[in-house]
Protein backbone atom coordinates (compact mmCIF):
# COMPACT_ATOMS: atom_id res chain seq x y z
CA UNK A 1 0.00 0.00 0.00
CA UNK A 2 1.04 3.49 -1.16
CA UNK A 3 -0.15 6.78 -0.13
CA UNK A 4 -0.28 9.94 -2.45
CA UNK A 5 -0.97 13.30 -1.53
CA UNK A 6 -4.27 15.21 -2.44
CA UNK A 7 -3.27 18.59 -3.01
CA UNK A 8 -7.47 19.77 -3.42
CA UNK A 9 -8.23 18.56 -0.37
CA UNK A 10 -4.84 18.27 1.45
CA UNK A 11 -4.31 15.04 2.72
CA UNK A 12 -3.29 11.51 2.08
CA UNK A 13 -5.40 9.16 -0.33
CA UNK A 14 -4.90 5.48 -0.40
CA UNK A 15 -2.84 4.20 -3.69
CA UNK A 16 -2.05 1.34 -5.08
CA UNK A 17 0.43 -0.21 -8.16
CA UNK A 18 -0.66 -2.71 -9.54
CA UNK A 19 0.37 -4.63 -12.92
CA UNK A 20 -1.73 -2.97 -15.62
CA UNK A 21 -4.35 -4.61 -17.72
CA UNK A 22 -7.04 -3.58 -19.69
CA UNK A 23 -7.58 -0.21 -22.14
CA UNK A 24 -4.27 2.13 -21.01
CA UNK A 25 -4.54 6.01 -21.31
CA UNK A 26 -4.04 7.71 -25.06
CA UNK A 27 -1.81 10.30 -26.22
CA UNK A 28 -4.79 11.88 -27.34
CA UNK A 29 -5.60 12.62 -23.74
CA UNK A 30 -2.41 13.73 -23.11
CA UNK A 31 -0.12 11.48 -22.82
CA UNK A 32 3.61 11.20 -24.07
CA UNK A 33 3.40 7.23 -24.70
CA UNK A 34 1.31 4.92 -26.30
CA UNK A 35 0.84 2.45 -23.32
CA UNK A 36 -0.96 0.21 -24.91
CA UNK A 37 1.85 -0.37 -27.56
CA UNK A 38 4.68 -0.64 -24.41
CA UNK A 39 2.62 -2.94 -22.68
CA UNK A 40 3.11 -5.38 -25.21
CA UNK A 41 6.69 -4.98 -25.46
CA UNK A 42 8.53 -8.69 -24.50
CA UNK A 43 10.40 -9.11 -20.99
CA UNK A 44 8.87 -6.01 -19.63
CA UNK A 45 6.07 -5.08 -16.74
CA UNK A 46 4.14 -2.49 -17.16
CA UNK A 47 2.43 -0.99 -13.66
CA UNK A 48 0.02 1.57 -12.84
CA UNK A 49 -0.21 3.17 -9.69
CA UNK A 50 -4.22 4.27 -9.20
CA UNK A 51 -6.21 5.16 -6.23
CA UNK A 52 -7.60 2.61 -4.22
CA UNK A 53 -9.88 0.61 -5.52
CA UNK A 54 -10.69 2.74 -8.71
CA UNK A 55 -9.17 0.64 -11.69
CA UNK A 56 -10.02 3.93 -14.07
CA UNK A 57 -7.70 6.54 -11.99
CA UNK A 58 -4.75 5.60 -13.22
CA UNK A 59 -1.77 8.88 -11.93
CA UNK A 60 0.81 7.33 -12.99
CA UNK A 61 2.60 4.71 -15.16
CA UNK A 62 5.90 2.61 -15.17
CA UNK A 63 7.65 0.01 -17.19
CA UNK A 64 10.40 -2.30 -16.37
CA UNK A 65 12.60 -4.91 -17.93
CA UNK A 66 15.08 -7.21 -16.30
CA UNK A 67 18.35 -7.43 -18.34
CA UNK A 68 21.33 -9.61 -17.31
CA UNK A 69 20.08 -9.33 -13.86
CA UNK A 70 19.87 -5.62 -13.75
CA UNK A 71 16.39 -4.16 -13.23
CA UNK A 72 15.88 -1.41 -15.77
CA UNK A 73 13.25 1.34 -15.64
CA UNK A 74 12.38 1.82 -18.87
CA UNK A 75 9.60 4.16 -18.73
CA UNK A 76 7.76 6.42 -16.36
CA UNK A 77 5.28 8.86 -16.64
CA UNK A 78 2.97 10.68 -14.64
CA UNK A 79 -0.61 11.79 -15.74
CA UNK A 80 -0.62 14.90 -17.32
CA UNK A 81 -2.72 16.23 -14.33
CA UNK A 82 -0.28 15.81 -11.80
CA UNK A 83 2.55 17.67 -13.87
CA UNK A 84 3.30 21.20 -13.01
CA UNK A 85 2.35 23.53 -10.34
CA UNK A 86 -0.71 25.11 -10.74
CA UNK A 87 -3.02 22.60 -11.47
CA UNK A 88 -1.40 19.16 -10.40
CA UNK A 89 -3.88 17.22 -8.32
CA UNK A 90 -1.42 14.58 -6.52
CA UNK A 91 2.19 14.79 -5.31
CA UNK A 92 4.08 11.68 -4.86
CA UNK A 93 3.16 9.87 -7.60
CA UNK A 94 6.52 9.70 -9.62
CA UNK A 95 8.49 8.87 -5.89
CA UNK A 96 6.06 6.18 -5.13
CA UNK A 97 6.56 4.83 -8.57
CA UNK A 98 10.32 5.06 -8.25
CA UNK A 99 10.27 3.76 -4.83
CA UNK A 100 8.31 0.42 -6.41
CA UNK A 101 10.96 0.25 -8.88
CA UNK A 102 13.74 -0.21 -6.19
CA UNK A 103 11.26 -2.25 -4.42
CA UNK A 104 11.37 -4.70 -6.94
CA UNK A 105 15.10 -4.44 -7.52
CA UNK A 106 15.54 -6.22 -4.60
CA UNK A 107 13.73 -9.53 -5.57
CA UNK A 108 16.30 -9.77 -7.85
CA UNK A 109 19.31 -12.58 -7.65
CA UNK A 110 22.50 -11.55 -8.82
CA UNK A 111 25.09 -8.83 -8.40
CA UNK A 112 22.70 -6.07 -8.85
CA UNK A 113 20.18 -6.73 -6.56
CA UNK A 114 18.85 -3.61 -5.08
CA UNK A 115 20.17 -1.08 -7.45
CA UNK A 116 17.46 0.28 -10.46
CA UNK A 117 19.26 1.71 -13.72
CA UNK A 118 17.49 4.40 -16.03
CA UNK A 119 17.81 6.63 -18.64
CA UNK A 120 16.99 9.99 -18.21
CA UNK A 121 15.85 12.80 -20.18
CA UNK A 122 18.83 15.81 -20.46
CA UNK A 123 16.48 18.22 -18.24
CA UNK A 124 15.72 15.87 -15.59
CA UNK A 125 19.16 14.43 -14.42
CA UNK A 126 19.23 17.02 -11.76
CA UNK A 127 15.83 16.61 -10.84
CA UNK A 128 16.58 12.48 -10.14
CA UNK A 129 19.73 13.52 -8.35
CA UNK A 130 18.23 15.86 -5.97
CA UNK A 131 14.88 14.54 -5.69
CA UNK A 132 15.64 11.28 -5.51
CA UNK A 133 19.14 10.79 -4.92
CA UNK A 134 20.22 9.19 -8.50
CA UNK A 135 23.80 8.72 -9.18
CA UNK A 136 24.69 9.73 -12.88
CA UNK A 137 26.53 7.02 -14.06
CA UNK A 138 28.02 7.71 -17.82
CA UNK A 139 25.66 10.37 -19.98
CA UNK A 140 22.09 10.12 -19.56
CA UNK A 141 22.37 6.93 -17.99
CA UNK A 142 21.71 7.22 -13.80
CA UNK A 143 21.23 4.52 -11.25
CA UNK A 144 19.53 4.34 -7.75
CA UNK A 145 21.77 2.11 -5.65
CA UNK A 146 20.42 -0.01 -2.77
CA UNK A 147 20.43 2.37 0.17
CA UNK A 148 19.22 5.22 -1.95
CA UNK A 149 16.74 2.54 -3.12
CA UNK A 150 15.84 1.75 1.16
CA UNK A 151 15.52 5.09 1.88
CA UNK A 152 12.60 5.71 -1.20
CA UNK A 153 10.93 2.68 -0.31
CA UNK A 154 10.61 3.73 3.36
CA UNK A 155 9.75 6.64 2.29
CA UNK A 156 7.28 6.54 -0.34
CA UNK A 157 5.45 2.85 0.36
CA UNK A 158 4.54 2.51 3.77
Amino acid sequence: MTYIYDLRNKKLIEAEIVLASGKMPLKKDGWNFDWNKLKKEKNTKTYVLRLKNEAQSIEGILQLRLENDLLIMDVIEIAPYNIGSSSKRFNYVAGCLIAFACRESFKIEGNYKGFLTFTSKTNLINWYKTKYGATQAFGQRMFIDDSIGLQLIEKYLK
